[in-house]
């Protein structure tokens, strides 16, 4: 016996089918898709973690460079930081020094001017005046000059009579007081030798210390004071004199040619 099948319910089982088939095919699909999409957002994530790690690996590598280079410039500064220091420390002990210093400086200054009055008292008489004047100036004029202007006019007088032991001077001058007044021209060696002749020629005389007065030269020494004022006059190359000399080499002031 042959079954039974009804084209209608037929048709309606194969529909029913077909509608579960779609169902589960579309299920499948959603679930691709979420899963797909699940996908590219973990992409994005894992992308975006790279991107900042790799900007963290760098901005460490940054650091890493800076910190060396802070270290190589803090070892080539530390011996001039020890210099500034060392610096710094002596400064503060001259600081605190200082008011001392500042009460022992006007003792040393006056020391020193007495020491250079002496000293052009006891020198050779040339430009006497002159340099009797400038030693007077210190005492009479350092009252209105400040401490650093009066030291440097004390400096100042001291290094001009140091100067006159290394220099050739010659010049015209005058010789005596009153009646027996007359000029002469000086010749000035140093401190080694101070000698004069008369504009003529005929007479001439050398300055000896050991007995503070003049002592007459030949005619032969005269002709080595005139070659003398020559160079000293013309600033010619210097030449070898034979003459007497003034005082003794060993006895000239310190410092002096």
């Amino acid at each position: 016996m042959r079954p039974f099948r009804h084209p209608c319910l037929w048709g309606a089982v194969l529909g029913l089918g077909l509608v579960a088939s779609a169902s589960a095919d579309s299920a499948l699909y959603q679930e691709s898709r979420e899963a797909q999409r699940s996908q590219a957002e973990l992409q994005v994530r894992i992308d975006a973690a790279d991107d900042e790690t790799r900007a963290m690996l760098e901005e460490l590598r940054e650091l890493e460079r800076a910190e060396r280079r802070l270290t190589r410039e803090n070892a080539e500064l530390a011996p001039r930081n020890e210099r500034l220091a060392e610096t710094l420390d002596r400064r503060e002990v001259a600081i605190d020094t200082l008011a001392e210093t500042r009460e022992a400086l006007p003792v040393l200054e006056e020391r020193l001017i007495e020491r250079l009055e002496q000293w052009v008292d006891g020198d050779m008489p040339f430009l006497r005046e002159e340099r009797l004047a400038r030693v007077a100036s210190l005492r009479s004029q350092g009252e209105a000059l400040s401490g650093a202007e009066r030291w440097e006019r004390i400096v100042s007088a001291w290094r001009a009579e140091l100067d006159y032991g290394r220099e050739v001077d010659a010049w015209r001058g005058y010789l005596g007081e009153g009646d027996s007044r007359r000029e002469v021209d000086y010749l000035r060696l140093g401190r080694v030798g101070f000698y004069y002749l008369t504009p003529d020629g005929r007479a001439g005389r050398v300055w000896q210390a050991d007995s503070g007065s003049w002592a007459p030269l030949n005619e032969a020494q005269r002709r080595e004071v005139r070659n003398g004022l020559r160079i000293a006059r013309d600033r010619r190359a210097p030449e070898l004199l034979t003459l007497p000399v003034s005082q003794p080499l060993e006895r000239a002031p310190e410092g002096d040619a």
